[in-house]
């Protein structure tokens, strides 16, 4: 029998892929992000192969570890079903994945209000930008943002997008009023993603030219390869950001972020659905799915 790696590398693997970031993987496990790391480290060592990619600017899996990934995840939930299972209680547990983008800035904020409702079903969420087999890979439900025209059968859409910049109070100023000039947007700092399901919509370059700005240049840019990093980036007051108007509507209630006056841009062809395994799902998936589709209605 082949001996394995240490199964904590394989944790501190799977929060790695899942996130595609150390400093994120370190803070589910309470480890520091050099820990995390080492354990990528010792498990390439182990395996002989690499596992991520890493540039100055963002960390992708390679296809070994794609496989990898699959593999784990898999694995690890089998394990928290069969304990589930053997600890009893009554508890149901719905398996979900979602993008780093709603997960982080629609989902997450609300799921408290969902175990008040119903303490007996457990939700696990699995965050990737990856587009997974929902069924190879153990999900029930997947939140996902992609073309109309792309979604498989069954689909149910959530909310569709608009997009428009966005910044904090102190950044918009006085273009919460009144729309920027050319010369405004040349001395701003635009922030961007570049990630996974990256779209023409939320791109810089896109927006200034149909504002007829196609020639100017703004005094810096950041990218960011994580939508919701993206968006923090604007919270805490770095530049401005395009946002996707259903994930920002409560920083914008609260305060936190203020969308800038002038043109927003409806996206036709893409939207954001709730897409299931399999069209019989257990009743605890279905409570979930039924309370989903009403928050989003509430969006």
């Amino acid at each position: 029998m082949n001996k394995l790696p240490p199964l904590d590398l394989f944790r501190g693997f799977d929060a790695a892929a899942r996130h595609l970031s150390f400093a994120r993987a370190a803070a589910e496990l309470f480890v520091t992000p050099s820990a995390v790391s080492r354990q990528i480290r010792a498990l390439e060592d182990a395996l002989g192969v690499r596992l991520f990619a890493r540039t100055t600017r963002r960390l992708d899996l390679t296809p070994a570890g794609e496989t990898l990934a699959r593999t784990v995840a898999e694995a690890l939930r089998a394990l928290a079903a069969t304990s589930a299972a053997l600890r009893g209680g009554g508890t149901r547990t719905v398996n979900l994945t979602a993008s780093t983008g709603i997960a982080s800035l629609w989902l997450v904020p609300r799921l408290a209000s969902f175990q008040k409702l119903h303490p007996d079903v457990d939700v696990r969420l699995s965050v990737n930008n990856r587009t997974l087999d929902l069924r190879r890979e153990g999900f029930d439900l997947a939140l996902r943002y992609g073309p109309v025209d792309g979604m498989p059968p069954g689909a149910e859409m959530m909310f569709g997008e608009e997009v428009f910049p966005v910044g904090s109070k102190a950044v918009v100023g006085v273009h919460a009023r009144r729309p920027m000039t050319a010369k405004d947007y040349a001395g701003a700092v635009l922030l961007s993603y570049d990630g996974i399901g990256a779209t023409p919509a939320r791109d810089w370059g896109s927006w200034l030219a149909a504002l007829g700005f196609a020639d100017v240049k703004p005094r810096s840019a950041i990218s960011f390869n994580h939508y919701d990093q993206t968006i923090q980036a604007a919270v805490a007051g770095q530049g401005l950001a395009l946002a996707s108007g259903p994930l920002v509507r409560g920083l914008i209630e609260s305060g936190r972020l203020v969308a800038l006056a002038g043109a927003r841009r409806r996206v036709e062809a893409r939207a954001y659905y709730l897409v299931r395994a399999t069209a019989a799902s257990r009743p605890e998936v279905e409570r979930f799915a039924a309370w989903l589709l009403a928050e989003a209605a509430a969006t």
